[in-house]
């Protein structure tokens, strides 16, 4: 059975090129913009601040662009913030009105901060009141794990914010993200089957720990907030993979599901620890390394990885009987 979040995933490459091809002028100038600025606030809600930790931890690695990340309303509760201040508040919702992160923008259009939104949708209230709006073309996306717009957020806060650092090989950062429809095209075909099989053998655990580091803790994050949570049905945990020996230590024992992201970075040395560790006591580890997968700058590595954990989470939900697009309260719910 294919559920819509199939067909969504398979329009991601396609997703990708359009919003490139219509968007990559208002891009450059927005990184004219940045530039110049003081500090860079990013802003998102669920997966789309996953987004926003993965590409902080990316530039915090290589330049000294100064980078704050917020959910939307710890950014309305800021008493830092200074009318008519040198900064830039880039908003990223797949809705355009997720209410935290429009009450962000609102905010910031408030102290006349120049205000970035990256939406999905063209008529939503995020891209009409921000004075510099992108739309990312994925078309209308139902499924809750959110994979066009994930993927379609994410490259373009990398196509900014790489454009206006300083990192000595941005270069290479902007070409793979051209390179990353083709890439990806290939991993969707290439990654479904192994994975398909991973969740077969795990579908009856009912926790996951999910962990990462540097760049890959924002991709951990998504995988356990919104694709396990909310797309699998599964309990699931982020953990920065350096925090392993503090509290997740003594819980992780035998047989119990550890998810680990490796990009051989730096600072995976650590992740390296924590999955040896794992093992020795005989928990059952799951390990994404992106060597495996694809060979690009390590950077790059949310981009490679998301596609066969979504291929996880997909036939994790569907041999739990679950529709992995499907919520039980988001939407249906009022949250007071």
């Amino acid at each position: 059975m294919k559920y819509k979040m199939y067909d969504e995933m398979m329009e991601q490459p396609e997703a990708i090129r359009k919003t490139f091809a219509s968007e990559l002028g208002n891009m450059e100038n927005i990184s004219k913009l940045v530039k110049n600025v003081d500090v860079i606030y990013l802003i998102g809600c669920g997966s789309s601040i996953s987004t926003c930790y993965s590409v902080k931890s990316a530039l915090n690695s290589v330049c000294d662009l100064n980078v704050e990340v917020f959910t939307g309303y710890e950014f309305v509760y800021n008493k830092k913030l200074i009318m008519d201040e040198n900064s830039v508040c880039i908003c990223a919702s797949q809705s355009g009105e997720t209410a935290d992160t429009l009450a962000a923008l609102r905010r910031a259009n408030e102290f006349n901060i120049a205000t970035v939104s990256i939406s999905n949708e063209p008529d939503s209230s995020m891209i009409k009141e921000a004075k510099y709006p992108i739309i990312t073309l994925g078309d209308r996306e139902t499924a809750i794990l959110g994979t066009k717009t994930y993927i379609t957020q994410l490259a373009c806060l990398y196509q900014i914010l790489f454009a206006a650092s300083d990192y000595d090989k941005k270069d290479e950062i902007l070409d793979g993200l051209k390179e990353m429809p083709n890439l990806i095209e290939n991993l969707l075909e290439s990654t479904e089957e192994d994975n398909k099989k991973l969740a077969e053998e795990f579908k009856d655990e009912d926790i996951f720990y999910c962990l990462g580091a540097g760049v890959n803790f924002g991709l951990a994050y998504k995988l356990a907030m919104t694709m396990l949570m909310e797309g699998a049905i599964k309990h699931a945990c982020p953990v920065y993979a350096s925090e392993f020996r503090h509290g997740l230590i003594e819980r992780a024992e035998k047989d119990v599901p550890h998810i680990f992201l490796d990009a051989d970075a730096e600072c995976d040395e650590l992740t390296k620890k924590a999955i040896n560790f794992a093992n020795t006591l005989e928990a059952k580890s799951i390990i994404y390394r992106l060597k495996d997968y694809a060979d690009v700058n390590e950077l790059l590595a949310p981009f490679v990885l998301v596609i066969p954990l979504e291929w996880f989470v997909y036939y994790l939900a569907h041999f739990n009987n679950e529709d992995p697009g499907e919520t039980r309260h988001i939407g249906k719910v009022r949250y007071e």
